[in-house]
């Protein structure tokens, strides 16, 4: 005969069977598709638990923050892995590239000293020589100041000696009567009549 052990104590059963005793294992089977439902659950509708917005809203939140924290550490051990990988495989290249980039560093350096040294030279030749134009230009602007000056000067000079000429024949007290005795012995008519040109046609006759 065959022993059936189940539940919770099979452990103790095996302890207590005979050695050639054969021992049999209940064992659960699954349900196949044909099989109909239970009766203990006929009629059963099944409803998915409640969902909390707020904590949805929080687990979304968390889980795109464990993603990116995840992108980031897989990039990380990416590149140092990509790193020992070249420097196991470029070791002794390493050392001569940086000889390399500090050779061409200095170089690069020292033109650029060069270059500074060149561009300052041509910076100071161009500003000499606008200050150069601009005392000239100044200096021309103060000559022609000076001779406009002067020109003035000659031309109030001028108008001065014309009005020292003129008032010799103005009339004064002293000449008033001999000028009118002059003008009284030359009389002069200015009734008359002249064409397009400016020739007097017509003159009336003095009494």
């Amino acid at each position: 005969m065959f022993q059936v052990i189940g539940g919770r104590s099979v452990p103790a059963v095996r302890l207590l069977a005979s050695r050639g005793a054969v021992l049999v294992e209940t064992v659960r089977g699954r349900k196949t598709r044909d099989d109909p439902v239970a009766k203990s659950k006929q009629g059963r509708i099944k409803v998915p638990p409640p969902i909390d917005p707020v904590e949805m809203v929080v687990l979304k939140e968390r889980y795109s923050e464990y993603q990116l924290i995840m992108r980031a550490l897989r990039l990380e051990f990416k590149e140092e892995m990509l790193r020992k990988k070249y420097e196991e495989e470029t070791g002794s290249m390493a050392e001569e590239r940086a000889k390399q980039e500090a050779e061409e560093h200095g170089a690069l350096m020292a033109w650029n000293n060069e270059e500074n040294q060149r561009l300052l030279k041509l910076r100071l030749q161009r500003i000499e020589k606008k200050t150069e134009k601009a005392e000239r230009r100044k200096l021309q602007v103060a000559i022609y100041r000076e001779q406009k000056e002067k020109e003035f000067i000659e031309l109030k000079e001028k108008e001065i000696l014309q009005l020292q000429e003129d008032a010799k024949n103005f009339i004064t007290l002293e000449n008033l009567d001999e000028r009118i005795e002059e003008v009284l012995d030359s009389p002069k008519n200015y009734n008359f009549a002249i064409d397009k040109e400016g020739r007097v046609v017509k003159q009336t006759v003095l009494q």
